[in-house]
């Protein structure tokens, strides 16, 4: 038993001896990747020409999401440009970009080289894309139209409109981080799933209730000013919608606080925004008609037009 376990450890010794410098071989002829314009294409540089045939045989890859290795991405093509260096992989469906891809190709030299490498986007630049997407692109009230009860009855001030923003963004940070860990470590392990909703409203409520209790005694003129629309946080589309999202997209820690800051940080934006026009329209010379909520909605949904700018915005 002794001798073939040792045959075993000598074998696997040599294949690895004769397969590694094989595989540096094959690396090395990697300068760079990425994901590239399109939604379903990995753009590969090579370090030096390679052979076309060799190279746009879709049969010589193996691309998979790195945390599931048993399912294959159908390629569908692959094209080499004319400088012969860097490589187009089209795929069959849209990639998702927010996670990590391990690309495998074969054949890459006459030795038969092999070169794996992974492709992801840079993770710092992937969270910084997740707070300005909830900040500006995808604006919870100005493009979502969440958030509207309390949006418009905490608008009139600036002061009223800070201190809200403000008390709702710690408010949704507190949240979203426990609810994340609810469901990370509780509600996905032990498939409680439906109780999502259930659980988040009531982390949410937990959480304002701390929140009126601490500010009432803290600042309690910023707590009168608030009135009602505080406990109406807890009804606030907005807040439970990020826990919503963050569950449903399986995001980490910090891509869940990313979020939840950049949700926060746009319903802050947006009051403000609001508040600042609304203390300028009264004294203005406005048809009595219009006066009060009807100006206020004609004025929020310029504002939803322009931020409609921001559609489409790609960062990293």
């Amino acid at each position: 038993m002794n001798t073939n376990h040792t045959l075993r450890r000598i074998l696997l010794s040599l294949v690895l001896l004769l397969g590694l410098p094989v595989l540096a071989q094959g690396q090395e002829l990697i300068a760079d990747q990425d994901f590239g314009k399109g939604p379903n294409e990995i753009v590969v540089t090579f370090a030096g020409t390679v052979d076309r045939a060799m190279v746009e045989d879709p049969a010589n890859y193996r691309v998979y999401e790195e945390q599931d290795p048993d399912i294959l991405l159908a390629l569908e093509s692959v094209v080499l440009a004319a400088d012969q260096k860097t490589a187009t992989l089209t795929f069959k469906e849209p990639l998702n970009a927010r996670l990590s891809h391990v690309v495998t190709i074969s054949h890459l030299s006459e030795g038969g080289g092999t070169a794996a490498f992974t492709v992801m986007k840079p993770y710092l630049g992937y969270l910084f894309s997740i707070l300005i997407g909830a900040l500006l692109i995808n604006n919870f009230v100005f493009t979502k139209y969440l958030g509207l009860c309390v949006f418009f009855g905490t608008s009139k001030r600036k002061d009223t409109a800070k201190g809200m923003g403000l008390t709702f963004t710690m408010v949704i940070v507190v949240s979203a981080i426990m609810s994340w860990f609810f469901y990370q470590f509780i509600l996905k392990p032990y498939g409680l799933n439906f109780l999502q909703i259930v659980v988040f409203i009531g982390l949410v409520s937990l959480t304002v209730q701390a929140v009126d209790t601490v500010l009432r005694k803290v600042n309690p003129a910023l707590f009168n000013a608030f009135g009602v629309y505080l406990v109406l946080v807890i009804a606030n589309c907005v807040i439970i919608a990020v826990p919503l999202i963050l569950a449903d997209n399986e995001y980490k820690f910090w891509e869940s606080f990313m979020l939840a800051l950049g949700a926060g940080g746009g319903f802050l934006l947006a009051l403000y925004l609001m508040s600042s026009v609304r203390e300028r329209m009264e004294l203005a010379n406005i048809p009595r008609t219009f006066k009060g909520v009807p100006i206020a909605f004609i004025v929020a949904g310029q504002f939803a037009l322009a931020f409609l700018g921001f559609s489409g915005l790609v960062i990293f």
